[in-house]
C-alpha cells in the first residue's frame, strides 16, 4: 500500500501522523514553500459546537495522541449585537493561531510528523494516481473536489481580517451580530497576547451584499470594535479572501481516494470554523487505511454538526438587528451560559433541531 496525501494543512497532517502511528509511512505533498504559508489569523476551538466533548485539545492528545498548544484558553466570550451586549464566562475553549508563525497548528502537528513534506509541489491528483494506491486529498479548499464532481457547494462568503495592536483581554474573545457591517454574517475578535488580537468580518457573496461596498463595511466594523474596547487601534497586517467556497462533498471516500479537511466539508457553515472537523476527518481517513473503520462511518456526527450549522446559516440570514439584540439580550446569564459552558449540551444540536421545521435546507443536503 502506498499512499500520497495531497496537502499537508490540519487534515493532511493530521492523517500522516496517526498513518506513522500504526506504523505507515505515507508522502506528502505540499504546494507551498512551506506548512501554513499564509497570512497569520486567528482561530478559535469552541466546546460547545463540539459537546459532549468538554475539552477539544486534551480530547485531541488522550485519544489520538496529537498534541497542540493555545494561544490562550477562552474564559470569556463577550457578544455584541448593534444595541445590547451578552458576557458569558467558564471553560469555553481556546484561541489558536495560524498562518505564518512558529507556534501555528500546523507548524505544531510537523513537528510531531517524522515523514518529509516534499514542498512545492507540482503534482496534480491524476499524476499521483499513476504511483500510488491511496489517496488522501487535503488540499485545504473545496474547489478540488468541486472540480472532480463530488461536492455540493451551499455558499462563497467574503472576509476581511486584520492583525490589529492594542490592550487585550488575552482570555476574552468577542463576537459581533450586526447587519450594518457583516449583513448576514458575524465578526469576531481574538486575542493573541495582550497586545496583538485578529479581527475579521464575514459575509455571505449574496447579490444583496455584492452591491454594498467591502471598505464600508470594513470602517464601519472597526469603528465599532475601538468604541466597544475603549481605545484606538493600530493595523499591523491584514488579509482578504473573496469567494471562499463553503460545501460539502457528496461521498467521503471514492474508490481508494479519501477526501479530507475543506475537500471533505470541514469549514462549519454557521460561524465558519473548521478546525476541529478537519483534524478529526485526517485521523479518521487514517483509521479507514489502517482497518480500525469506515470512513464515511466514522465521520457520521461530523456530517450531523454540519447539517446542524447549515440550518442556523439559514436562520442567521433571516435575522434583523432587532432580532439580534433579542438574542443576545437572552443570551446574558442562565440561558448563555447553559448553551456555551455546560458540555453535555450541544449548542448546535438542540438550536437545529429547534429550527429545522421552519428552515428548508432539503435541496441543500
Amino acid at each position: 500500500m502506498r499512499i500520497a496525501i495531497m496537502g499537508a494543512g490540519l487534515a493532511g497532517l493530521s492523517c500522516a501522523i496517526t498513518l506513522e502511528k500504526h506504523g505507515i509511512k505515507p508522502h506528502i505533498f505540499e504546494n507551498r514553500k512551506e506548512v501554513d504559508d499564509r497570512f497569520p489569523n486567528a482561530e478559535v476551538f469552541l466546546d460547545a459546537l463540539n459537546a459532549p466533548i468538554k475539552d477539544t485539545l486534551s480530547y485531541l492528545s488522550n485519544e489520538f495522541g496529537l498534541y497542540l498548544q493555545p494561544v490562550g484558553h477562552v474564559k470569556k466570550l463577550v457578544i455584541y449585537s448593534e444595541n445590547q451586549q451578552a458576557t458569558v464566562t467558564g471553560s469555553l475553549g481556546f484561541n489558536t493561531l495560524r498562518g505564518r508563525n512558529e507556534n501555528s497548528l500546523c507548524r505544531q502537528l510537523l513537528k510531531q510528523l517524522d515523514t518529509k513534506v516534499t514542498y512545492d509541489s507540482q503534482y496534480t491528483y491524476e499524476d499521483l494516481l499513476k504511483d500510488y494506491t491511496h489517496i488522501v486529498l487535503a488540499t485545504g479548499d473545496g474547489a478540488y473536489s468541486e472540480k472532480m464532481g463530488n461536492y455540493q457547494r451551499h455558499f462563497t462568503a467574503s472576509l476581511k481580517g486584520a492583525i490589529i495592536e492594542g490592550k487585550f483581554d488575552r482570555y476574552t474573545t468577542m463576537a459581533w451580530l450586526d447587519n450594518n457591517f457583516a449583513p448576514k454574517g458575524y465578526s469576531y475578535l481574538i486575542p493573541l497576547s495582550n497586545t496583538k488580537a485578529n479581527i475579521v468580518i464575514a459575509y455571505p457573496d449574496y447579490p444583496e451584499n455584492n452591491r454594498l461596498d467591502g471598505n464600508l463595511l470594513w470602517d464601519s466594523f472597526l469603528s465599532r470594535v475601538q468604541k466597544d474596547l475603549k481605545q484606538p487601534l493600530n493595523i499591523t497586517d491584514g488579509f482578504e479572501i473573496t469567494k471562499y467556497i463553503i460545501g460539502k462533498c457528496d461521498n467521503a471516500r471514492i474508490g481508494n481516494t479519501f477526501f479530507v479537511g475543506n475537500c471533505y466539508g470541514a469549514v462549519m457553515p454557521f460561524l465558519g470554523f473548521g478546525q476541529f472537523p478537519a483534524i478529526m476527518t485526517g485521523i479518521h481517513a487514517a483509521y479507514d487505511l489502517c482497518g480500525k473503520g469506515e470512513y464515511p462511518i466514522l465521520n457520521k456526527q461530523l456530517d450531523i454538526s454540519y447539517k446542524n450549522a447549515l440550518v442556523l446559516r439559514r436562520a442567521m440570514e433571516d435575522l434583523d438587528n432587532k432580532k439580534f439584540d433579542l438574542i443576545v439580550k437572552s443570551l446574558d446569564g442562565y440561558i448563555g451560559k447553559t448553551l456555551l459552558d455546560y458540555s453535555n449540551i450541544n449548542f448546535l444540536s438542540m438550536i437545529s433541531n429547534i429550527l429545522k421545521p421552519i428552515i428548508n435546507t432539503k435541496n441543500e443536503e
